[in-house]
């Protein structure tokens, strides 16, 4: 059982997943860092100094903080769009190189040597 798990633990897709749940992480904290900093402040500029995190509705002794809410819809469509930037470059590098390698001309085949000495002859045969 314990060589399944390492065997499954050291699969190729496991460790890229958990690579990839690592620096989404890093990039959340950096996201959330720009809107926090430097969206958010411009935004409350913006619209006469609201700042999101303190909106809230009391409801007896229950606070409802919609901005927080509001600041984590904002985070997630920034995610969203620069994850979409980055997949769009992506797609369009892959397909240039698609496209390059389409256009390279094959080099010509090998000619063996019966080829060789036709094509010797036939040469020979055109001068005369």
């Amino acid at each position: 059982m314990l060589k399944e798990f390492r065997d499954f633990a050291m699969r190729g897709n496991v460790v890229d997943l958990a690579v990839a749940v690592v620096i989404g992480t890093a990039f959340t904290a950096i996201v959330t860092s720009l809107v926090d900093d430097i969206i958010m402040p411009l935004v409350g500029v913006i619209i006469g100094g609201v700042n999101f995190s303190s909106l809230a509705i009391t409801v007896g002794n229950a606070s409802i903080t919609y901005g927080n809410f509001i600041q984590a819809i904002i985070n997630f469509l920034i995610i969203a769009f620069v994850l979409f930037l980055i997949v769009r470059s992506i797609n369009q590098m892959q397909a240039r190189l698609a496209k390059a390698e389409a256009e390279e001309p094959l080099p010509p085949p090998e000619l063996s040597t019966e080829e060789q000495l036709l094509t010797e002859i036939r040469d020979l045969l055109k001068e005369k």
